[in-house]
């Protein structure tokens, strides 16, 4: 009103007083106006914090506070300098991070616990009949019609706001109870990408840990991570930070569209262009990378590894046949597998590369007396003689100081110059046969077959050598690759290529045919690429992602692109290499991190399963499998070895040899065969390997639908599994869940086809093996509608944690800049409550029991020497069972129970007896101990934990990461490299010893974001000269890659990989997922449809499902689910831009919108991950249910080659080596919907409560 009165007086009031000679005037005019737009602005407070999402940005922000409420964040600008010849870090952020705190206040936000009605209902039914909540569980999930009544109801509305208290016993009542009854192994926890918020993920896992439950994998089921990087260099997550592309000279982005996945660190591909570096895209569909790029190649999706081998057909050709690049051939002899010898074995059809030469093939191990089996050979230019060079992983285990890359032979010591090739200088030239698989028709036209023959035979250069079993023929891995690429070394044969435009396979021609990329292209880009490493030393790079690695056979693309990288010489050089990312892989405080994660400091070993084999197996996808073994095995391979095996047959193989871990383990409690052993008088290990040969015992995963073996209790936390990575989404709705579902397709018993011969069948399949599902989060995500119980956590910044990033060298925290809303507390406090509940309810049920944990053979362990030369089964009476050898090893592990809250919150005793380490190689942390304990205070209440460090808060735990971590601590890093000193025998502390006194704390964090310390856990040094670079430190320092030769490896020798042709990479076609036959005229809906190759590549308005129902996303993007189709494949079935379309398979159907874009090629169609299920999701018509999701369409496949253990670097490790969740192979049908029905309107069958209104839970 004042205003208004202001402006009725203004020309009646007092005249305004100039100055500055007229050219100003007083006013006395009311500014309190102003007062809202200022207060706008105004804040209390900033505090840093970042966001635990999995973007690899890991960016600080800060994060503004008025009144105790988050009211806006911005980029924090204050990074360490990286360096004067470089630019800096920042800007980092993008718009999703900007985001972010619309979630805090939002109506999407988990405000309380809530739980599921009907479930809620038994169990306060139950409370009232039974005193204890333990017994109270039990009745309500051993009688099956109440189980079914709340299962029945998930996905379906029906929530109601709980009490912490109930919830708590609840839970602990059902951890109990399955304990008891079934074993702690069917207590499962998945939380992805600890390094995104590093205490959040330990505290789940550390709950589960401490209770003898199940943690899963999280790399390998999102199929981030294929198994080429183990498979060549014993490693995984290991890449170069982002500021080391500004050291390249030539860059290559394959596959990973950098502007939109990697924001914040996009600056540095566009800065890299001002020095002259050339960049080229590589990806089918136009992308926003292209744009940034000199020139853009678009192979058709899922051909990757035909182009990959196409530029190596030319660098073998030019750059190493040829002779064009001494230092290509130097670097090649020393620091890969190239020199090594393999055995020509004898079959059939001809010679074939079997393994790889080892010291224990002759009479004298070649002076070995250590792990000769395990020592692969070379032969020595400077003598003429086989020797075996330092460095092989037998050197590695039970000897000190030869495991490094000297060139010497370790018999003694004297200096030795690996022989490459035997071209000029061999006893003969045979000819070996070699698989080829690029003439496998797929049922979908758009992937093109050659009409080459499946067995392609090349000339190769041999020598005679005299071993135990008699003469026999060996071959470099060097001659036998150039061959295996058609590449000609003048020794003739048919199958060569003269020049790069014969119809060969592998040529630059050969693979036009097949990716349509232009011969002229390849070679040119093969040609600047190459040339550039050799003039520059190894300056080419190539950026690869997500979108190469969600094929079947991802790993021949990565394999491919790998080949280059190491014939160039650029893997460990600044500037080259392999810049891999996907996700925020790179956990840098790793080994700091896992004693507090899996509770390491109170018991070992933990649980470990690898997600892909348990969600195929227990989600019953396995049961719908259409791929046969027949279908991907050799031509070369012996068939009868594999016949009548399925792949859910070599999965259960691979577990009972101990490669892949198990969950369940057994199909009897372990708990009680601790017991059931005391009594027998062995071992557990004794008694259930016996039991096991004599078959009155058997695996979990032999019988998955008996009753005994399922799952019973999971805890989701950190992750939107059913809404972002959940392969065979409706699988899993229908088995594991046991609710409504789409899927549409038969499963092997109904179609008549070959039952698996390893597991057991049932006809009429369980669903619903999952007791309780509970859901941690701070969003109403589409897995939180499917659970049982949905707890608020607290957001990313209402908590303090740790976070990391493979994009820079930077440790991260975040911060609790206000308290958790409304009753959200964090993650670490959530875990702390189940502990103290779950140790009060347990007397009486479970005291101090002796658990048996069944270990899979562990790489980097001395275990990895399990099987040398073959691979023999205990189950078939091939070998002995030996646990640790030849199946798994079975470990006693006694917890007492009761004092599971007390171990906790409390630092265990083990880091003091046993200590602590990673990757092979361990230290004494009795230092740090103490250290903790005066940091964080001591325990003094009575008990197991008295005067032991606390772990009560958050902070607690992020300072136990910190002080046990090489990487934060100098003194441990120091401590760290001296114990790598004595398996290499060269110096190494000096690495380190410059920072030796800096100890990095959480406050240290909070102030600014810190570089991380140099340590072995890496392969990369944290340094003022050099950026971080994967493999430098075994370039630079001569440390072995974790392999069979201690190099990189081009040839892959197990039987299994020789089995299924990848001894060398080759390309492989998309496999036929034959889920479009059986649909093609049953649900029909009288419109045009077109079958399309199915691709969910990342988006620009999420990061995976994060943010994609944010309202401010949702503005920015088209505000639901859509699908992306080229202009001609929408034409051909009268589908316009934003049109409903359908989109469906035997797995099951999605709904949405078109997005009728240039930018993407004929036959594929694009659904970004991850579109949430809850945001303006329509009803699918062939299915009738609420249309879906992106993993709808979708079902894993199993791989046999990724089930491999035991061997060297193939051996199984946590997120390391296992089987993948791959789904790019999949097509779908495509039509336009006749009717979108919001599924919004009663359909007269709703039943209505006391009130009249309707019942929600009754809305199915």
């Amino acid at each position: 009103m004042s205003h208004f009165i202001d402006k009725l007086t203004f020309f009646s009031g007092e005249k305004p007083e100039p100055f500055s000679d007229g050219h100003g005037i007083t006013t006395s005019e009311n500014r309190s106006w102003e007062k809202a737009y200022r207060g706008r602005w105004a804040h209390d407070k900033v505090v840093r914090s970042t966001h635990g999402v999995n973007c690899t940005g890991s960016c600080s922000w800060k994060i503004y506070v008025k009144g105790g409420l988050v009211t806006w964040e911005t980029q924090q600008t204050d990074y360490p300098r990286t360096r004067t010849d470089l630019p800096n870090h920042e800007p980092r952020g993008c718009a999703r991070g900007a985001s972010y705190s619309w979630y805090l206040y939002s109506s999407a936000r988990v405000k309380y616990p809530m739980i599921r009605s009907r479930l809620l209902k038994l169990w306060r039914e139950r409370r009232n009949v039974y005193r204890d909540p333990v017994v109270a569980w039990e009745n309500i999930v051993e009688n099956q019609e109440k189980a079914k009544s709340y299962k029945s109801a998930r996905g379906l509305g029906g929530f109601v706001r709980a009490e912490w208290d109930e919830v708590n016993e609840i839970i602990a009542s059902a951890n109990i109870y399955t304990a008891k009854k079934y074993g702690p192994d069917r207590i499962i926890g998945f939380s992805p990408i600890p390094a995104m918020s590093m205490v959040s993920y330990a505290a789940g896992s550390r709950y589960l840990s401490l209770i003898g439950g199940t943690c899963m994998s999280f790399y390998d089921w999102y199929c981030d991570l294929p198994p080429a990087s183990p498979q060549v260099w014993g490693e995984q997550t290991d890449v170069p930070e982002s500021a080391d592309w500004y050291n390249s000279n030539y860059i290559m982005a394959w596959g990973s569209n950098v502007p939109q996945t990697r924001t914040p660190d996009a600056h540095f591909f566009t800065e890299v262009r001002y020095k002259g570096t050339k960049t080229v895209a590589i990806t089918p569909d136009y992308s926003e990378v292209a744009k940034l790029s000199d020139m853009w190649l678009n192979p058709r999706q899922g051909t990757d590894s035909a182009l990959a081998m196409a530029f190596g057909h030319v660098i073998l050709k030019e750059f190493h046949v040829d002779g064009k690049s001494d230092y290509f051939d130097e670097y090649c002899r020393l620091y890969s597998d190239m020199p090594f010898l393999v055995r020509l074995d004898e079959t059939e059809g001809g010679l074939v590369a079997g393994r790889t030469l080892r010291a224990g093939d002759f009479d004298d191990n070649l002076g070995q007396d250590n792990n000769p089996e395990w020592k692969t050979c070379a032969i020595d230019a400077n003598t003429n003689e086989v020797v075996v060079p330092n460095g092989t992983i037998g050197s590695r285990w039970g000897e000190e100081k030869n495991w490094n890359l000297e060139a010497k032979n370790v018999a003694n010591g004297k200096e030795i110059w690996p022989e490459k090739s035997f071209v000029s200088k061999h006893d003969d030239v045979v000819d070996v046969c070699f698989p080829y698989f690029g003439n496998l028709e797929n049922d979908q036209p758009i992937f093109n077959a050659t009409d080459h023959s499946s067995i392609l035979i090349h000339k190769i250069p041999a020598r005679k050598v005299q071993t135990k079993d008699g003469e026999v023929l060996v071959a470099t891995v060097f001659d036998l690759m150039v061959a295996n690429y058609g590449v000609d070394q003048g020794l003739g044969g048919e199958s060569l290529a003269k020049s790069f435009d014969d119809d060969a396979p592998y040529t630059p021609a050969w693979q036009e045919k097949i990716t349509g990329v232009s011969r002229e292209k390849v070679i040119t880009i093969a040609r600047e690429f190459a040339d550039n490493a050799d003039k520059t030393r190894g300056r080419s790079m190539v950026i690869l992602g997500a979108a190469i690695n969600h094929w079947y056979h991802m790993d021949m693309n990565y394999r491919g692109i790998i080949n280059m990288l190491v014939m160039c010489g650029c893997i460990g050089k600044s500037g080259g290499g392999w810049a891999h990312y996907v996700g925020q892989e790179k956990l840098r405080p790793q080994t700091g991190w896992q004693p507090l994660a899996f509770a390491l400091d109170w018991n070992r070993p933990p649980r470990h399963m690898n997600s892909t084999s348990f969600f195929y197996n227990h989600s019953s996808q396995w049961r719908y499998e259409k791929l046969g073994v027949d279908e991907i095995l050799s031509p070369l391979a012996d068939k009868e070895k594999w016949k009548d095996y399925s792949l859910i047959d070599c999965n259960v193989r691979s577990e009972r040899m101990g490669w892949l871990p198990s969950a369940p383990q057994l199909e009897e409690n372990p708990l009680e065969l601790t017991k059931l052993a005391k009594e027998a008088g062995k071992t557990s290990a004794e008694y259930i390997s016996q039991r096991l040969k004599e078959k009155s015992l058997r695996m979990s995963c032999e019988a998955p639908d008996n009753p005994k073996n399922f799952p019973r209790n999971m805890f989701i936390w950190r992750s939107n599994i059913l809404g972002s990575s959940g392969k065979g989404h409706e699988y899993m709705l229908k088995y594991l869940l046991g609710t409504q579902n789409g899927v549409m397709g038969k499963d092997l018993g109904a179609r008549g086809a070959a039952k698996p011969s390893e597991v057991e069948w049932v006809d009429d399949a369980p669903e619903g093996k999952l007791d309780l599902v509970v859901t941690l989060d701070f969003r109403m995500s589409t897995t939180c509608v499917y659970s049982d119980i949905v707890l608020p956590s607290a957001t990313w910044y209402e908590k303090n944690d740790l976070n990391t990033s493979d994009m820079h060298p930077f440790i991260h925290p975040l911060s609790r800049a206000v308290d958790p809303a409304w009753e959200s507390r964090s993650d670490w406090d959530i875990y702390k409550g189940f502990a103290k509940k779950f140790s009060e309810l347990c007397v009486g049920h479970l005291g101090e029991e002796t658990d048996v944990v069944a270990l899979p053979i562990l790489h980097d362990t001395p275990g990895e020497l399990a099987q040398a030369t073959d691979v023999k089964e205990w189950h078939k009476g091939e070998v002995d069972a030996i646990p640790g050898k030849t199946m798994p090893a079975y470990v006693d592990v006694v917890r007492n129970y009761p004092d599971t809250y007390k171990k906790f919150t409390s630092l265990g005793p083990l880091m003091t007896k046993i200590g602590n380490g990673g990757k092979g190689i361990a230290w004494n942390t009795e230092t740090e101990y103490k250290f903790l304990g005066e940091l964080n205070k001591v325990v003094t209440d009575e008990g197991v934990s008295k005067g032991m460090p606390k772990i009560e808060t958050d902070i607690d735990a992020a300072e136990v990461v910190l002080s046990l971590a090489p990487e934060t601590n100098g003194h441990v890093a120091v401590k760290a490299w001296g114990a790598l000193e004595k398996f290499t025998g060269r110096e190494h502390k000096h690495l380190a010893l410059p920072k030796e006194d800096e100890k990095i704390r959480f406050r240290d964090i909070q102030a600014q974001p810190r570089k991380i310390i140099s340590s072995p856990t890496w392969s990369g040094l944290e340094d003022e000269h050099v950026s971080y670079n994967a493999g430098y430190t075994n370039v630079h320092e001569l440390i072995p890659w974790r392999t069979l030769t201690g190099r990189q490896q081009f040839y892959q020798d197990h039987s299994w990989m020789r089995d299924f042709g990848e001894g060398f990479c080759v390309y492989k076609p998309p496999i036929n997922t034959k889920t479009i036959k059986p649909m093609l005229a049953e649900y029909d809906n009288g419109n045009k449809q077109i079958a399309l190759n199915f691709l969910t590549p990342h988006q620009k308005w999420g990061i995976h499902s994060t943010y994609s129902e944010n309202l401010l996303m949702l503005t920015l993007s088209r505000g639901g689910p859509i699908i992306w189709i080229s202009e001609n494949d929408a034409q051909k079935i009268d589908v316009e831009d934003n049109d409903w379309v359908e989109f469906y398979n035997t797995n099951g159907a999605i709904a949405a919108r078109a997005v009728v874009s240039q930018r993407v090629m004929d036959g594929m169609c694009m659904m970004y991950h991850a579109q949430e299920k809850i945001i303006n999701t329509p009803a699918a018509e062939s299915t009738g249910k609420r249309g879906g999701i992106h993993n709808s369409v979708t079902r894993a496949t199993v791989k046999p080659t990724h089930m491999i253990g035991g061997y060297a670097q193939l051996s199984y490790g946590f997120n390391y080596y296992g089987t993948v969740g791959s789904n790019r192979d999949e097509f779908v049908l495509v039509r336009k919907m006749n009717k979108v029905d919001w599924m919004d309107e009663p359909t007269g069958n709703e039943k209505l409560d006391s009130r009249g209104l309707l019942n929600h839970e009754e809305l199915a």
